[in-house]
């Protein structure tokens, strides 16, 4: 099977170029510069309608969206290799419950704390940014819970789940997100980042 990456660094496809060494997957890179307008160009937008990054190339299909690529990577790939739980499992409900959470619940208030600090000057506002922290504070709380009966997101072993979702806690840290308020969370992130796979980018 022939895999290909399309990513620049730091960016979304991150995530996914960390889960493909995780996997240990050989696999094609190819850098599309968002810089310079590369994800504009029709040849990517053929791949991409939404003319972002990441998209993955399945013998030339091309999947996007990092969310779906990397739940396709984890039930294709990760089963067999011990990093993601085998179909029809209580881990299997959760381990789809808590990535979703990351992009979806967690991601729409990070997204809101990113507008209202970061983005457009229209929109930047420290009452908003303020609210989202206290509502991301909130949902911290949440992952503290499950991560003080357990050391990792679905039980005794590191799984993809932890990747997925320590990468979307990781960025939201850069952004002000009271991480270090909730010392469960605090201690599993740094363990999901000092694997060596978590060190790979999508350049």
């Amino acid at each position: 099977m022939s895999i290909v990456l399309y990513g620049c660094p730091m960016s979304s496809a991150t995530p996914v170029a960390c889960a493909l060494a995780e996997l240990g997957l050989p696999h094609e890179r190819v850098l599309i510069d968002i810089r310079s307008g590369a994800q504009r160009h029709p040849d990517y937008l053929a791949l991409n309608p939404n003319g972002k990054v990441p998209t993955l190339t399945v013998d030339g299909t091309p999947m996007f969206e990092a969310l779906a690529i990397q739940l396709w990577l984890g039930e294709t790939y990760g089963v067999e290799r011990g990093l993601w739980p085998a179909a029809g499992s209580a881990e299997r409900l959760q381990a789809l419950s808590w990535c979703t959470w990351a992009y979806v619940s967690y991601g729409s208030v990070l997204n809101r704390l990113h507008r209202a600090s970061f983005g457009d000057p229209a929109l930047i506002s420290p009452v908003h940014a303020e609210a989202a922290r206290t509502e991301l504070d909130g949902l911290l709380a949440l992952l503290d819970q499950r991560l003080a009966l357990r050391p990792w997101m679905l039980g005794a072993s590191y799984s993809l789940a932890d990747l997925l979702v320590g990468s979307v806690i990781g960025y939201s840290l850069h952004l002000g997100a009271p991480v270090s308020e909730h010392p469960h969370v605090q201690s599993w992130l740094s363990r999901v980042q000092a694997r060596p796979a978590m060190q790979v980018d999508a350049g």
